[in-house]
């Protein structure tokens, strides 16, 4: 009896109990089995439980068991004696066995080794940052921008996509290297049924896959960016995009953000030789850039040989009116460099962005690219491809978009019954409500208060150019909250302000 336990409790401590949520039984199963026969607790030649045993133990189905046998054995990692059970084989042992030990030396004293922080280069003045604690979705009211919502992803769609994409005649087209190229298939969407929305009509040699916009933007920076150069910035703006341009040596100057968007003030444009905006929805701000000002911007781009990188923030998320052309629709020049992204329509983990810009620039880009990894994962792509291919984008953009604004309208009525103290400018699309307190109230101060209380929200200090920034701003997002959770979330949040001034 006392043996049978003992034998109980060596199996448990292999295989603990499932988790019911996450990966399939037979994964977990699996990787349990393989766990243990390649880090040396289930030796050569030992025998396994009957698969009945072993199910009852863990209280699952028989048939799993049979099955991760039947794979494992398959495999090679066990050995199916007939009419005698399971057994672990030995056909890893020699590949797996860990490396005996050195002998011994004299000890000596340990040397002094790199001097890292010396050998680094330091981080160039201005760099700021915007964290987001990891572990967000547990906090009650994630009050965040540019966050996933498992709720709203169209799994059973992607899934299907991700399965085709998996084919064994899909493998042989995604599966080689693929450096001068990027998924037609995936391309031709982007051209066909994406881009056409912004107003853009592009050729397949002006289109490059990244990984995000994130990469985009330091690629165009790499390749457009000398040390030295100025950068016009919307200030507030974009943290990132500022960290990228500083890292080149950039020398930014910033332009003023009003109810209409980014300001082009003559006297700024005129220090600089390149601009980068977000003027679909600035980010922070949400602001919509008008069609006065997207011409000035052009001109400026004319008449000063100037570029514009134009990063096409939230372009689809558009509930209120109708959305205006992208800068490049309207660009005749050839001067603006466009980045979009599918990654933050659907998905942040999908990391799937891209750049349309002349073809002689996209062919420097990808030689970029191909330094840093090549090329994105063509999996991905494919999938993406049939994604939009199939109508589950654009179904889904219908379903994002009236969720959204949705939650906007839930978000509006909660500020304005909670927090009339805050400006805002009710937001027209995107996701995400940006405000601004007396200069009196410290948003820093009212973020930590909020995290400790279970409430995420985004502080605006580090939007601006300026050291150490405006300490009065504040964003809300509400892609990633529960529509029912909004108003509850900003009424705690609005008891928390009064104890937030500047000391």
């Amino acid at each position: 009896m006392r043996d049978h336990q003992a034998h109980q409790v060596m199996w448990r401590q292999i295989f603990p109990e499932p988790e019911r949520q996450g990966s399939t039984l037979q994964s977990q199963l699996r990787v349990c089995f393989v766990d243990a026969v390649l880090d040396g607790r289930l030796a050569p030649g030992m025998r396994l439980p009957s698969s009945r045993e072993l199910a009852d133990m863990l209280a699952i189905s028989r048939n799993t068991v049979v099955l991760v046998y039947e794979k494992l054995a398959e495999d090679g990692y066990l050995e199916n004696r007939p009419r005698n059970g399971y057994y672990v084989s030995e056909r890893y042992l020699h590949h797996h066995r860990p490396a005996q030990t050195a002998p011994d030396h004299p000890r000596r004293e340990a040397p002094q080794g790199v001097d890292w922080q010396a050998r680094m280069q330091a981080e160039p003045a201005g760099i700021k940052w915007l964290d987001k604690p990891e572990d967000w979705q547990r906090h009650r009211y994630p009050f965040l921008y540019g966050q996933f919502d498992p709720s709203l992803f169209p799994i059973a769609d992607w899934r299907e996509c991700s399965r085709q994409a998996l084919d064994v005649s899909s493998i042989r087209g995604w599966a080689p290297d693929a450096i001068d190229h990027d998924n037609a298939s995936l391309v031709d969407q982007l051209i066909k049924r994406v881009l056409p929305r912004r107003g853009i009509a592009a050729r397949r040699d002006e289109v490059l896959l990244t990984v995000g916009a994130q990469q985009a933007l330091y690629l165009v920076s790499e390749l457009l960016t000398p040390p030295g150069s100025t950068v016009a910035v919307e200030d507030p703006g974009y943290m990132d995009a500022r960290n990228i341009f500083l890292r080149r040596g950039a020398q930014l100057v910033g332009l003023e953000v009003d109810r209409d968007g980014v300001l082009p003030d003559p006297a700024v444009l005129a220090r600089a030789s390149m601009l980068y905006c977000t003027p679909s929805h600035q980010c922070p701000t949400g602001i919509t850039l008008s069609t006065e000002r997207r011409l000035a911007l052009l001109e400026w781009a004319r008449t000063h040989d100037g570029v514009i990188i134009e990063d096409d923030y939230d372009a689809e998320m558009q509930y209120v009116g109708k959305p205006s052309p992208a800068l490049k629709a309207i660009d005749h020049e050839r001067r603006v460099i466009y980045i979009g992204s599918l990654s933050k329509t659907l998905s942040p983990g999908l990391r799937i962005g891209y750049i349309v810009a002349p073809a002689e620039v996209v062919v420097r880009l990808r030689a970029l690219r191909r330094l840093m990894i090549r090329h994105p994962a063509t999996n991905n792509q494919l999938a993406a491809a049939l994604f939009i291919s199939h109508g589950h984008y654009d179904r889904f953009l219908h379903l994002m978009r009236d969720e959204l604004a949705r939650r906007a309208g839930l978000l509006i009525d909660a500020v304005r019954t909670h927090l009339p103290m805050m400006d805002f400018t009710p937001p027209d699309g995107g996701s995400a409500l940006w405000g601004r307190f007396a200069p009196e109230i410290d948003t820093r101060l009212l973020r930590q208060a909020a995290f400790e209380q279970g409430i995420l929200v985004e502080s605006g200090e580090a939007f601006w150019l300026a050291e150490p920034g405006k300490v009065n701003g504040l964003r809300l997002g509400f892609s990633s909250i529960q529509a029912e959770r909004i108003e509850p979330g900003i009424a705690a949040l609005a008891a928390l302000v009064p104890r937030c001034r500047l000391r």
